[in-house]
């Protein structure tokens, strides 16, 4: 199983860009797949997830600006990133797992997923 994502770059506060991830095998409609981000210095967090029957989860400090959506027939899950602020700047990764993996405790969604692609740089400047 591979997860490819691409989609990451440079761009100004404010500004917006769509990360992609295709998962490759046969494993893409039944599993949870996630978005996570990893900033120097910082541990990494959960952005989105959805499951596998498209129930959205968000971390509170990207509720409203971002949105997960999910393609089946593509096998792509999407990030879509609007407004970005300079703090959102980080390496992002896609990941896939279970759905029972998606959890939420003390008002932080976490996802251990079994898949991990390889990431995708997003700079954001102020």
């Amino acid at each position: 199983v591979q997860l490819q994502a691409c989609g990451g770059g440079s761009v100004q506060a404010g500004g917006s860009l769509t990360l992609s991830c295709v998962a490759s095998g046969n494993i893409f409609s039944r599993n949870a797949m996630g978005w996570h981000r990893q900033a120097p210095g910082k541990q990494r967090e959960l952005v989105a997830a959805i499951t596998s029957h498209g129930t959205t989860n968000y971390a509170d400090s990207v509720k409203g600006r971002f949105a997960i959506s999910r393609d089946n027939a593509k096998n792509t899950v999407y990030l879509r990133m609007n407004s970005l602020k300079p703090e959102d700047a980080a390496v992002y990764h896609c990941a896939a797992g279970p759905d029972y993996k998606i959890e939420y405790y003390n008002g932080v969604y976490y996802f251990d997923a079994d898949y991990w692609g390889q990431g995708t740089l997003v700079t954001v400047s102020s």
